[in-house]
């Protein structure tokens, strides 16, 4: 059947469902996160604990096996960029990709890909941004309520391969609460920002009809121009390139060429073909009682934006006294992406009384995705995605501080491809899987917890047909221990495996946007680490810190690596297996340290870093460098103003391939007004990013010696909620 035509089937389903049942009380809010100062909160959802907690459906305490970080009210509207990676990557241990303003996608701990889970409210993205670095996500922040980032062996409870870590966003598109003080709940987001002259439009409107019936309406609207940045748009590597392939031509006589190229190294100000359009809409309806609740949504996602080229890509030179080439192809011809995306997400919880059994939860989402990749107004490649996943979780209610919860997951993909850069041909992933999470007190403050997935993947290529089966599994175990009041240590151990993505199993073709023919190899074997994280974390009233020291060894590691050869006249990329070691640290700190008057002044630090070396291959390629971040704040109930510094070193220990990349630092400052005071999430929020208009480019990302970041960014951003 139609995945468009089973979403609304089910929506209506559910809908109809859910106007059958009788009125009565909301549900029990829901979890949050861990601690931190509270966030103004809006009169639809619930105020945040000082208790570390997780908002992942399972158990109401995850201290050992996550860290999480998170990003909500004041904090998100601050870090508000179009794409998820940009909005995320001022937290410790988080990157981006940017391969450009129109596609960023998170990089944690190092890793991305395959490594990385992006998740709404539990739930896979079901996009093909996990294929290639130039595909969005499908998400757009301006509808988060809040975005969590959890590290760890606990996302293994979300999937043995996302070993870097999980992103999960949670909106509010199938309603968890009956407004509290009206019929009607909105809230309202705009933006603007002078480095791409951006303007970001979206909102959301809760409405009771009745009977524990909540109604949920939710759009978004943004437009970019092509964005100006700090400093020259090529790298000083690339600019000695073009500058030396100048030179060649005016030897050879060719004075426009030459005049062409030195214009091409001197260029400064706007990226070209950066501009984006995006817009989002959704429907949700939950029915919401002293049982439970159960709800679905429906949403859509359509977006273009141009993909900046490597300058230079399609132009080469025939040997002295064989016929000349000039070839401006992939220069001259602007590339755009077109992106849509039909979702469809379903939510029960299912209260179960006081036995050993308190809860029964149950997600699902499908989706059908597609994007057309343009070559000017010519079509260059077709993606099609066809998706499901679902998940149920059985919490078990405390027992003499022993809880825990255990349930079930599948997902499959149906993936084709068709056109020039079709590097991966039609493919089918299904996976089912089982896991549990049980905590245990023991008294005294310590507590023990113990995690456990089982995986069995299927990877069929039609093309080749050949089909791979995997097993996997993955453990989790540790320890924590409560030092003082409000401080806790502790250590855990994991073993996690992951089955190969079809695309390192069966890529096979040119790939322009990473400018590799890139091929897999359908023999590999699961990839598997064992490892373990040591920390501390203290979360005084006044003073908090986190501090997280990791390491993991890996067998049968899947990387690509060049080959030294070429086809299509791009460089061979293959995909191999082989041992690899991991490790790196985060820290972040946070303190006040004086009160004048309604005032109070704070300072908080940030630093991470992390390393990765493959046996006999060297350094993998594109790991961030070490990262150190500072800052000051002053606030009161209506005030909130700050400035930081963020240094990036110099990233010089690169794959064999990779050219280094300069260090830089940014000076960002912002301050906030909440006319309503705190208890409000009505605010006014002005910035100011990279202050003093550096050149700065991110080593994580494929595009980055001609993709540089954003320069000055001066935004003004608007949050309103009645």
């Amino acid at each position: 059947m139609n995945i468009r035509i089973a979403l609304l089937m089910s929506a209506a389903f559910v809908s109809s469902q859910a106007a059958a049942q009788t009125p009565t009380a909301p549900a029990e809010p829901a979890p949050t996160t861990r601690a931190q100062r509270p966030e103004p909160q809006d009169h639809v959802h619930e105020q945040e604990s000082a208790e570390i907690v997780v908002t992942a459906p399972f158990v109401r305490q995850l201290d050992l096996l996550g860290g999480t970080a998170t990003l909500s009210g004041t904090a998100l509207a601050r870090n508000l960029q179009p794409q998820l990676g940009d909005t995320l990557a001022r937290l410790p241990g988080v990157s981006a990709t940017s391969f450009s303003p129109g596609a960023s996608r998170p990089i944690l701990r190092g890793f991305g890909g395959e490594r990385v889970r992006v998740l709404v409210d539990g739930i896979g993205s079901i996009d093909v941004s996990n294929t290639s670095a130039d595909h969005a996500v499908t998400i757009d922040p301006l509808t988060a309520d809040r975005i969590e980032v959890l590290h760890g062996p606990a996302v293994l409870l979300f999937g043995g391969q996302a070993i870097g870590g999980a992103v999960n966003v949670f909106d509010r598109r199938i309603p968890r609460r009956v407004p509290d003080d009206s019929i009607v709940h909105v809230d309202g987001i705009a933006a603007y920002g002078s480095a791409a002259d951006e303007i970001s439009l979206g909102g959301g409107v809760d409405l009771s009809l009745g009977g524990g019936l909540v109604l949920h309406l939710d759009g978004s609207w943004r437009d970019t121009n092509d964005l100006r940045t700090g400093g020259f748009i090529l790298s000083p590597q690339l600019r000695a390139e073009t500058l030396a392939n100048a030179a060649e031509e005016d030897e050879e006589g060719h004075a426009d060429e030459a005049a062409e190229l030195r214009e091409l190294a001197d260029q400064r100000g706007r990226l070209t073909n950066s501009a984006t359009r995006q817009s989002t809409g959704g429907v949700g309806l939950a029915l919401i009682r002293p049982w439970g609740s159960i709800g679905a949504s429906l949403s859509f996602y359509d977006s273009r934006y141009g993909v900046p080229t490597r300058p230079g890509a399609g132009h080469h030179h025939e040997e002295e006294g064989e016929e000349e080439e000039h070839d401006h192809e992939h220069g001259d011809v602007p590339v755009s992406i077109a992106m849509e995306q039909v979702r469809g997400d379903f939510r029960a919880e299912i209260n179960l009384g006081s036995g050993f059994l308190e809860q029964l939860r149950v997600r699902f989402a499908a989706a059908d995705y597609s994007h057309i990749e343009y070559e000017g107004d010519e079509v260059g490649t077709l993606f099609e995605t066809k998706g499901m996943e679902g998940r149920f979780e059985l919490v078990q209610a405390d027992r003499s501080g022993w809880r825990g919860a255990f349930g079930g997951q599948f997902f499959r993909r149906d993936f084709d491809a068709t056109g020039a850069e079709a590097f991966l041909g039609a493919n089918t992933t299904s996976q089912i899987g089982i896991f549990a999470l049980q905590e245990i007190e023991l008294g005294g403050g310590a507590q023990i917890e113990l995690a456990g997935r089982y995986e069995k993947t299927d990877v069929n290529s039609d093309l080749l047909n050949v089909d791979r089966s995997f097993d996997a599994i993955s453990v989790a175990a540790g320890m924590s221990l409560e030092l003082a009041p409000f401080v806790r240590a502790g250590v855990n151990l994991s073993r996690s495996e992951r089955a190969p993505s079809a695309e390192e199993l069966y890529s096979d073709g040119p790939h322009i946007a990473t400018q590799a023919f890139e091929i897999g190899d359908p023999t590999f074997g699961t990839e598997r680490s064992i490892g373990g994280e040591a920390f501390v974390r203290i979360g005084r009233p006044n003073f908090s810190l986190s501090g997280t020291l990791f390491y993991n060894r890996f067998d049968n590691f899947i990387y690509s690596t060049a080959t030294g050869a070429e086809e299509d006249d791009l460089p061979v990329f293959q995909y191999a297996q082989n041992d690899a070691e991991h490790w790196g640290f985060e820290l972040g700190v946070e303190a006040d340290v004086a009160r004048v008057g309604d005032f109070r002044f704070g300072v908080e630090g940030a630093a991470d870093y992390v390393e990765v070396t493959i046996d006999n291959d060297g350094a993998a390629p594109r790991i961030p460098p070490l990262r150190v971040r500072g800052g000051v704040q002053a606030r009161t109930d209506a005030l909130e103003g700050r400035i930081e510094a963020e240094h990036v070193f110099e990233q010089d220990r690169v794959a064999a391939f990779e050219t280094r990349t300069d260090g830089f630092t940014m000076v960002n400052a912002a301050i906030t007004w909440r006319p309503l005071g705190r208890d409000n999430p009505t605010s006014l929020t002005l910035s100011a990013n990279n202050l003093f208009d550096v050149e700065a480019r991110r080593h994580a990302s494929f595009t980055k010696d001609f993709v540089p970041l954003a320069g000055r960014d001066i935004r003004a951003t608007l949050r309103v909620s009645f």
